[in-house]
């Protein structure tokens, strides 16, 4: 299944990293910036994270969430989040249910995509930014469709 832009966006259930289980029905008539990535604490992972926490204040002003998700366990995402001293969500998908429901692939087959889902408030999917590399273009991107959005 591939997302398009104007689809719906699934909604799914998944454990946080304090624990409890978060639906993105949860935001309901708020947007949310999904962005799927590899790992807790590499480099590119920490890289782009951080970038999201530096920008999350404006993320916040334009109205939406920010929801970091990869196949990490909780208390991995715990740590991440304490140490890089993360705001927002970060959701626990264990066998990449979430990332195949959004069709979030991997790449070659070993890795996991790098995919950010701009969502509107009325749950359809406005942009979506797919690079493994431009870590801090998830962000710049996901920041210019929303203040886009904030001005219609």
């Amino acid at each position: 299944m591939t997302i398009k832009i104007g689809d719906t966006a699934p909604d799914f259930t998944l454990p946080s990293q304090d624990g409890t289980s978060v639906s993105l029905k949860d935001y309901q008539g708020k947007s949310v910036v999904l962005y799927f990535y590899p790992k807790d604490d590499t480099p590119g992972c920490t890289a782009e994270s951080c970038a999201f926490r530096d920008q999350y204040e404006v993320f916040k002003s334009a109205g939406a969430e920010v929801i970091g998700v990869s196949g990490d366990s909780p208390e991995s995402h715990q740590k991440f989040a304490t140490k890089y001293q993360l705001p927002f969500t970060l959701l626990s998908d264990k066998g990449d249910k979430v990332r195949n429901l959004y069709g979030a692939k991997t790449m070659m087959g070993l890795v996991p995509s790098r995919i950010t889902y701009v969502i509107g408030s009325d749950g359809k999917i406005q942009y979506i930014f797919d690079s493994m590399f431009n870590f801090k273009g998830h962000v710049e991107e996901a920041l210019k469709v929303l203040q886009g959005m904030q001005s219609v």
